[in-house]
């Protein structure tokens, strides 16, 4: 146990939940378990790390790979075959149409010596897409055990709640285990861990404490704090390298490294620049003012999702709510513009500036606009809070603790139209004031 305490960090009472509900190899375990948490909580890697540590027989599976629950069969079928026999032996792939097929030849897969008298894991990572799949693939996973009479537990790793899962139908009920988000502590225990060797741990840790300060109240993703560490510290620590600053000098250190870390809170999670480039830049402080703001680009890079938010957005701030029906619901009835014009409105929309709109309203003109079905993940509700701390979205309406807090899109309608293109969107016959 001590040994793992060192791997997984911060994660003792999930990792002592997860062995005791392992137990021994021989015991049969239960049937399934559903952890969930926001992304970069360690949900993977803890459970990664403990199968591997223990050297349990299991397949491990991103179901964003395997999209078809043909592909996902195959691949759990074919890394458990990996581990049933040898290379020479293995080296066919298994064929699986459905998922009786799967019971059969799973029972034929386990049945060999060395997996037969111990717990067989199947981790399906990204469970998320399971709900697009066949509506019979998650009901038989999370009975599988009795199935097909073999001790094997399937583990799901969701960013989503159970509750987004359970079909209407019901379904045998997972242990559900949840990870929560890292706490400030948390994440400067795990930071400093990951001290480079020629410096000292407490001079690290002080970095680390500096980052945190920065960059925790808009970031709390592990992995792009831990890529902000890694990318700012060769110039935290060049005043020591120089010989201007001992280590303990926190204040030079910090006035040092401050205008650089301002400059890349405008870039988190975006990478408008690759690290390289960001190194570039810092070699000379001169050439630190190239790095522009938000404000100075008519075309930002944002991930797919946060796009079609920010068109979803515009649309919600502009035009009035009545008229949603009319764009977004293919069976609206006639509907004249005249109907809608009242005395008051004649003045645009544009003119008058953007109207605050509740969360609902942006989620249901979002999944209006998107073609593919996008689940309400936290991964979606992330990239909204990122949109707001990039200023490209405003928070409005706190005290309406009823309804919750409104939003307004602060972008320019050349902006939204350069994101637009970007996804192929026609933005201009979804506004009001165009009609």
């Amino acid at each position: 146990m001590s040994h793992l305490e060192s791997m997984v960090l911060c994660r003792e009472a999930q990792v002592s939940t997860l062995q005791s509900l392992f137990g021994e190899r021989e015991h049969f375990s239960f049937p399934s378990i559903f952890i969930y948490g926001h992304t970069a909580s360690g949900k993977t890697y803890v459970t990664q790390t403990l199968l591997k540590t223990l050297e349990l027989p299991h397949a491990f599976v991103n179901c964003v790979e395997c999209f078809t629950s043909r592909l996902l069969l195959e691949q759990i079928l074919n890394k458990l075959s990996h581990l049933s026999s040898s290379e020479a032996e293995c080296s066919t792939e298994t064929t699986c149409e459905t998922f009786n097929d799967f019971v059969r030849l799973f029972k034929q897969v386990t049945s060999a010596e060395h997996l037969k008298d111990q717990t067989v894991y199947i981790v399906l990572d990204k469970a998320d897409y399971l709900r697009d799949m066949e509506a019979n693939l998650l009901p038989g996973f999370l009975r599988l055990q009795e199935l097909t009479d073999r001790n094997v537990t399937v583990i799901f790793l969701s960013e989503i709640i159970w509750e987004k899962f359970r079909p209407n139908t019901g379904c045998f009920e997972p242990f559900v285990l949840h990870f929560p988000d890292y706490s400030i502590g948390n994440l400067q225990k795990i930071l400093s861990h990951d001290h480079p060797p020629g410096y000292s741990a407490d001079f690290y840790s002080a970095y680390i404490n500096i980052l945190l300060g920065v960059f925790y109240t808009v970031c709390r993703d592990l992995k792009e704090l831990r890529h902000l560490a890694v990318l700012n510290f060769p110039k935290y620590c060049e005043p020591v390298v120089k010989g201007e600053a001992g280590e303990r000098d926190t204040r030079k250190l910090w006035r040092n490294i401050e205008p650089h870390l301002k400059k890349a809170m405008q870039t988190v999670y975006l990478r408008e620049v690759s690290s390289s480039q960001w190194e570039t830049l810092q070699k000379d402080a001169t050439d630190l003012g190239q790095l522009k703001g938000l404000s100075a680009y008519t075309h930002v890079e944002l991930p797919y999702y946060s796009k079609f938010i920010l068109i979803a957005a515009y649309l919600a701030s502009y035009n009035p709510a009545r008229t949603d029906r009319r764009f977004f619901l293919k069976h609206h009835g006639k509907i004249k513009k005249t109907n809608f014009l009242k005395k008051h409105e004649k003045t645009s929309n544009h003119l008058l500036g953007p109207k605050p709109f509740p969360l609902d309203r942006l989620l249901a003109i979002l999944y209006s606009i998107v073609d593919s079905r996008v689940a309400p993940t936290a991964n979606i509700f992330s990239q909204i809070t990122s949109l707001v701390t990039l200023q490209l979205l405003t928070v409005v309406g706190h005290e309406d603790q009823l309804n919750g807090p409104k939003y307004k899109c602060t972008v320019s309608l050349d902006f939204i139209r350069s994101i637009a293109r970007t996804v192929n969107f026609d933005i201009i016959k979804y506004l009001y004031d165009f009609l």
